[in-house]
Parts: structure tokens; sequence; C-alpha cells
């Protein structure tokens, strides 16, 4: 994780970064949660803005800080960065969920995981967030121009194998057909893809939405060899952000889940 840090945050100065929208002024988000002691890991495109400013822009002080920046570290530039500057952006990251985390997203996704017996919320079961891009961004993925997103993913492509090969997880959850998408490009394998009629989200004036499941095992992640097996699982609908995700679907999701788990794991 460290190494990785550092090496992220030498990214942040790169010319190449500009132009992204990330916010140059916060520092990368390598994981949301104790990835040294979790087995599970759900995965996203990029951390919200929200983790880093309030509903005006304007950067989070005091309690409301969920992730350090330059002006919480004391820093003008990254170039700046010592070990003691590293070492609290990883407590930072490690003790998220004991903090101000951003309840509104996690607790959703939090009932997914929870099929794999893990939690956020829970050190004895932990379970942890991990993005393709480790970088915050001013506007949203899908706010993004294709230019932006082909810079974020060559400047951050490497960082999930990087940050899987030293860790415990065992199990990715990829939240949402974007994530699948950019997951099975970097990964540069083809998930193998279910129908789950059960997970059909219905619309009064439109086709229902299908569900759909995605399975498969990694043990390489753009080039990296990650020295052992990962269970990778995902599913096309965001449970944050699709309209109609109910309670029946995100129960039926996590209970599939939890099935997989059990049939891998037992």
């Amino acid at each position: 994780m460290y190494a990785t840090l550092t090496t992220l945050i030498d990214r942040l100065d790169s010319p190449v970064i500009s132009g992204t929208e990330v916010i140059h002024w916060g520092s990368p988000v390598p994981s949301f949660g104790n990835l040294s002691n979790a087995r599970v890991a759900t995965v996203g495109i990029n951390p919200s803005n929200r983790e880093f400013v309030d509903e005006k822009g304007k950067e989070l002080q005091g309690t409301a800080r969920r992730f350090h920046t330059l002006k919480s570290l004391g820093l003008k530039s990254w170039s700046d960065v010592d070990a003691r500057h590293i070492r609290l952006i990883v407590e930072s990251c490690y003790s998220y969920f004991n903090g101000n985390p951003y309840n509104r997203w996690f607790r959703k996704l939090d009932r997914i995981v929870l099929g794999a017996n893990a939690s956020f919320y829970d050190p004895f079961h932990a379970a942890c967030h991990l993005d393709l891009i480790p970088f915050a961004t001013i506007n949203k993925w899908a706010e993004l121009n294709n230019r932006q997103h082909s810079l974020l993913l060559s400047i951050s492509g490497d960082t999930l194998g990087l940050l899987l090969r030293d860790s415990p997880v065992r199990i990715l959850i990829l939240n949402g057909e974007s994530v699948v998408k950019q997951f099975q490009n970097i990964a540069c394998v083809d998930l193998e893809k279910y129908d789950m009629p059960t997970w059909s989200l219905h619309r009064r004036s439109e086709s229902d939405v299908k569900g759909i499941a995605y399975r498969g095992i990694v043990n390489t992640l753009s080039g990296i060899a990650l020295g052992h097996d990962v269970l990778v699982l995902g599913y096309n609908h965001n449970i944050q952000s699709s309209f109609g995700v109910t309670s029946k679907v995100v129960h039926l999701i996590s209970e599939w889940i939890g099935q997989v788990y059990e049939e891998e794991f037992s």
C-alpha cells in the first residue's frame, strides 16, 4: 500500500493528469477501509468529489473531513510529501469507516457484501472498497469526455493490480455495468455472463432493464501477477444510481453472491 500510494502521489504531479478534472489538491484514495485485513472488496470507477467537498463545493474541514489534502497536511505541493505524510494518508484510508464515511453511498453497497459474510463496518469480517481510478474528479465519471476517461485509465490502470497483489482480498464485487466494462478492459478478460430475470428493473413506459450477473477468476491484472486467484463477481445495476433498484433486487444480488461464495470457499 505505501509504495503504491507513493507512486500515485507522483502521478498527481504528472502533466498528463492536467485536463482530467482530477481534484489535484486532494490525496489519492487507494482504499476505503483497511485493505490489509479485508478478504472482500467492492470495486467502483473513482472516488466521489463529495469525499473532499461539501454540497457547496467547499473543502471538508475538521470532523467532517474524510481524506487528507494539501491543506490538511500543511503542504504547498505533493512533491514535498515525506514518509510521515504517506503514513497519515494510509491511516485515513484504513480508518475511513470509523470516521465520517459517505454512508448515503456505502450503506447501500454494504447490503451487497453481506452476502459474502462481510461488511465495511465490521472489523472482524472486514470488507473494503477499491476504485479503478484512485483520484477524485470535480465532475462525475459519466460527465467526463472520452479523452478524459482514456487519460485517467492510462494513468491508473495498474493500481488495482498493485493493491491486490499484496492484499488478502480474494473476492472482488464489481458495482455496475460501467465498472464491469472497464474492469474487463484492464484485466483483458471476458467474464462469464448470466441473465438474471428476477433482477429485472420494471419501467412503466419503457422496456424492463434486464438483470445480468458476471463471474470469473483472475490471477493477473494489467500484466501484474497477483500470486493467487481472485474470484470476480459483478452485476449490471449500479446500486446507488440505477433508477428503480428495489430492496428486493438488492437482496437477490446479495443472495447470489452468498451462493457463489459458499460454492467457492466452503
